[in-house]
């Protein structure tokens, strides 16, 4: 049997309750020959069940941690089992179509591309499906656009004779629909790709080391591409592969405590500080002032504001979200910090893909 040319490394994203749909797309569109390394950070129990299970039968590489990883922590726990020319990084609530890898790979190899994504879509969007009888309702995939590619630099601006570092950030086609600009979707050199999903080339790590873990909750993909242009790598788009982000709700409960800690305040203004300090760059910057003023935003959106709906009988009124964020902030602050006394120092198991074979114990700092 040839040895697959290509790694897929799932990892945790911001909840659980999307696992079973996002690897049953991986293995039901994936023709093209690879293996699979998936990274179990602390899920329930069920979901738990779930992936071992299913390793077991298709004979894929589960390494599990009884505690929460960030997503950069994850990936290089996933890297480390890599031996393939190329690896691909995917979130735990990604939905990949037909040929998506396939596109991937192809691109890389006509490019030289050290990194290559697909044309990222968002949500499953409600469609009506017409037969004789009746129109029902169904979920559609790939069709409102997240990402296409973008733009990602640094920009020197001189000001009063003051030099200030910025950083430009543009996505293509965000929240377009797909159909409306189908004919414009074309293979592209771009400046950044997401970690929703990305194909890397994996000789690049050579230059540029791991992730950078620091990086807790945001800007790592800035971070990765940044360090690749500066490594004289290239980074291009391909269209022809596509797959969808499915972002909550709905949420499970057993979703809840990774949700908060994964955007929790106190991860986000780590990252967004060491960000501003790896790459020199000035804070008073309307990019960085939109982020500290939209913080806790993903939680208010998953959770706080269907609340009000709740408590307002279906109506939505700002002013009791007002009076509920900073409530809300300091629920935030206590659950994190209680999580973080309970959290002692463990181990990660990696589980072989031969089931008659024993787990591995991998140290970690």
């Amino acid at each position: 049997m040839t040895q697959p040319e290509v790694t897929i490394v799932v990892v945790p994203r911001e909840r659980f309750s999307y696992t079973r749909q996002s690897l049953e797309s991986i293995y039901q569109n994936t023709k093209y020959p690879f293996s699979l390394v998936y990274v179990d950070g602390n899920s329930p129990d069920h979901i738990h069940s779930y992936l071992k299970e299913q390793a077991k039968q298709k004979k894929f590489q589960l390494i599990r941690t009884e505690y929460y990883l960030s997503p950069n922590q994850a990936r290089n726990i996933g890297l480390s089992q890599v031996q393939t020319k190329y690896l691909v990084f995917i979130d735990n609530d990604v939905n990949v179509a037909p040929g998506w890898l396939e596109k991937l790979i192809q691109c890389a190899e006509e490019t030289e591309a050290a990194v290559v994504c697909p044309l990222v879509c968002i949500g499953e969007g409600l469609s009506l499906e017409v037969s004789s009888r009746a129109c029902t309702p169904r979920q559609k995939l790939h069709s409102k656009i997240h990402l296409a590619g973008g733009e990602a630099r640094i920009v020197l601006e001189i000001k009063n004779e003051r030099a200030r570092r910025k950083v430009h950030e543009k996505h293509y086609f965000v929240n377009r629909s797909v159909a409306e600009v189908q004919d414009r979707l074309k293979r592209r050199q771009c400046e950044f790709a997401e970690f929703h999903c990305m194909l890397v080339r994996i000789d690049i790590f050579a230059k540029t080391g791991l992730l950078d873990e620091q990086l807790l909750n945001t800007r790592e993909h800035i971070d990765f591409s940044l360090t690749l242009t500066n490594a004289g790598e290239k980074i291009y788009c391909e269209p022809e592969s596509v797959v969808t982000y499915v972002p909550g709700p709905p949420f499970e409960w057993s979703d809840l405590p990774f949700f908060m800690l994964r955007w929790s305040d106190r991860w986000e203004l780590s990252s967004l500080e060491h960000f501003s300090q790896k790459w020199d760059l000035t804070k008073k910057d309307k990019y960085f002032k939109k982020r500290y003023r939209r913080l806790g935003q993903r939680r208010h959106q998953a959770f706080l504001r269907p609340l009000v709906r709740r408590l307002s009988f279906g109506n939505y009124y700002p002013w009791w979200e007002k009076i509920l964020v900073p409530i809300e902030r300091k629920l935030n602050q206590y659950i994190i910090s209680r999580y973080e006394q309970q959290q002692p120092k463990q181990e990660i198991v990696v589980a072989n893909s031969q089931p008659e074979d024993f787990p591995i114990k991998v140290s970690v700092r």
